[in-house]
This record gives structure tokens, sequence and C-alpha cells, in this order.
């Protein structure tokens, strides 16, 4: 599953680095294997962005990108939408939508997203939002993508402030910079994803993986 990510950021012209932050010795041992770079970050961390955050201390960038290692769907094509995200003026945290699947509106697992109408995210939740209240049909759904753009200011406030009530109450990280008043702005892409966090999200992913060869 990781070499998915790995193959697919590194087809990404513009980054300079790829680097798998890991706290695993099982999955250190398959970057050594394959001869891809990586870092051993502190089991501590109780998120990506945290992860991405030691990293950050070594090593200089104009933008730092979270690709999830649970994100065997990736593409370029998921890159090439957030960095061009990330060059419009006062973005710091960047990320990515799909329209929702109708089975993933009612699936916890796949989180939703609200924003305004300059990009910026009003909310991210585990639950169905907007509520369709007229059960008319006709609302529009997105699901959120699992692929983070941030500024190194972002990242160190992200790492400075507590874990937040909301963050806590819908387990979504993204949530601390909302509560703090970090716009995360978001851009829409066609490609949707499977994030892998359940024996059934790795059947479809399988499935998906099998018709594409």
């Amino acid at each position: 599953m990781l070499a998915y990510v790995y193959e697919a950021t590194r087809a990404c012209p513009q980054l300079q680095d790829v680097i798998v932050a890991t706290d695993s010795e099982e999955i250190a041992s398959v970057c050594r294997e394959h001869g891809w770079e990586y870092r051993m970050t502190s089991p501590q961390h109780r998120s990506g962005t945290d992860r991405v955050h030691e990293v950050a201390q070594t090593i200089e960038a104009d933008v730092y990108l979270n690709v999830q290692g649970d994100e065997p769907l990736a593409r370029r094509e998921h890159l090439d939408v957030l960095l061009g995200l990330m060059e419009r003026e006062g973005v710091e945290v960047g990320t990515l939508k799909t329209p929702s699947s109708p089975e993933d509106v009612t699936n916890p697992n796949a989180v939703k997203v609200v924003a305004a109408l300059d990009g910026r995210t009003l909310y991210f939740s585990r639950a169905a939002i907007p509520f369709d209240r007229d059960g008319s049909g006709k609302v529009r759904c997105y699901k959120h993508l699992g692929f983070y753009a941030y500024r190194k200011p972002a990242l160190d406030a992200f790492c400075a402030w507590p874990e937040s009530e909301l963050e806590r109450s819908e387990r979504l990280e993204q949530l601390r910079f909302l509560d703090h008043g970090i716009a995360v702005h978001v851009a829409e892409t066609p490609f949707d994803t499977v994030g892998v966090d359940t024996e059934e999200d790795l059947r479809r992913v399988e499935a998906i993986l099998a018709t594409r060869k």
C-alpha cells in the first residue's frame, strides 16, 4: 500500500523531496529495501500533522505536503491541484475535496467538508453535511480527501495548541486549525480515493486497483 503512495508522490515534479515519516521499524525496513528516503519520528505523535512538524524542524521548505500512507489511490493530479492551491496569496493550510458518492454520505469513515464560496472550509464532519432537510436529493455533498499542505508557521501553531474539543469529538485533527481561527482552504478534484481504515476499505481498494491493472 505504501508503494502506491510513494510512487504517486515521486511522480510530481514540483516536489523537491519525498520522505516517509514513520515511527515503525517495519516500515523503515521496507523503505531501506526499496531505497526510499525516510525519517524515524517520535512514537508519541497523535496525528500526521505532528509527524510532519517534526520533520519540518530539520528540513526547510516553502510548503510541506502530508500524503498519508493509507491513501493507496493517491495520484499525481491530487498533488498538482493541492500545490496550485498553495500558490494563492494568504493560504496557510490547504486540502482537497471531491463530490461524495451516495454511499459515502452516510459513512462515518468518509469525512465530509463544507466550504465557503471563497474556498475556506466552514466545517469537517463524519456526519452528513450539509443536511438535506427537505429531502430534495439536490444538496451537494463533498467528501474530504486526506491530503494536506501547510506553511511552517501554521504547523508550528498547530503543535503549540492542545487538542481541541471539536477535534476530540470528531477525531479529526484538522478541526484544531478551525477552532483557532486558521483558515483551511480546500480545492476540488474529480479523483476520489479510499482511505484504508477498515477491512472493507481494503477490499474496495483491492478491487479498484485490480481494474486499473
